[in-house]
């Protein structure tokens, strides 16, 4: 049977979409090394990245906006970029594993693991392409966005990207629903 592990990436940051990955490994031939993105250094993250993609059976990235982040919050919008992250799969896994306590609805039989992660080679693997491709969007948008620090915090609420939240504004892509970029909202609005 194919096990798919599904992670994310992205759900604690201020800005930028949140990105789900779903992997499928190839059991014959293991990748060492893999385990919780958090744990590992970017260079490794990146090397892993690479080895992922050409080893696995079947790998997909999903994602799910700014505006559906703020529309529907952001863990439906982390379980939808899930759902979209299994859909592109090219191979239908016979059950799916996912880093969590939640589970997206899916039409194959899921699981969640907590800190899976670190123990589920199926889910390392898919933190581990879901945070190289959000932090790659994010570095992306620091070209786009020079001042906010984007490539350095990823978007999350350091004091850095306050103070250039509070000196710049907010951008398009920093997610409103968010309680340090609604605050900075109001106070700009106000007469």
């Amino acid at each position: 049977m194919l096990i798919a592990g599904v992670d994310e990436a992205g759900r604690g940051p201020l800005a930028g979409p949140v990105c789900a990955a779903a992997v499928i490994l190839d059991v014959a031939r293991p990748i060492p090394g893999i385990t919780d993105s958090k744990k590992l250094s970017p260079e490794r993250r990146s090397s892993l990245d690479l080895a992922i993609r050409a080893q696995a059976l079947a790998w997909s990235i999903g994602w799910a906006s700014v505006e559906e982040i703020d529309r529907i919050n952001i863990l439906q919008a982390s379980l939808l970029a899930m759902q979209r992250a299994v859909a592109g799969l090219d191979l239908i896994p016979g059950h799916v594993l996912v880093d969590g306590n939640q589970c997206p609805i899916l039409a194959f039989s899921v699981e969640a693991i907590v800190g899976g992660d670190a123990s589920v080679p199926e889910i390392g693997a898919a933190s581990i392409l879901a945070k190289v491709a959000r932090d790659r969007r994010m570095e992306e948008l620091d070209r786009e966005y020079p001042g906010y620090g984007f490539a350095r915090h990823k978007g999350y609420p350091t004091r850095l990207h306050l103070d250039a939240l509070t000196r710049l504004g907010v951008t398009p892509h920093h997610r409103r629903s968010f309680g340090p970029v609604r605050r900075i909202l109001d106070v700009s609005t106000r007469p």
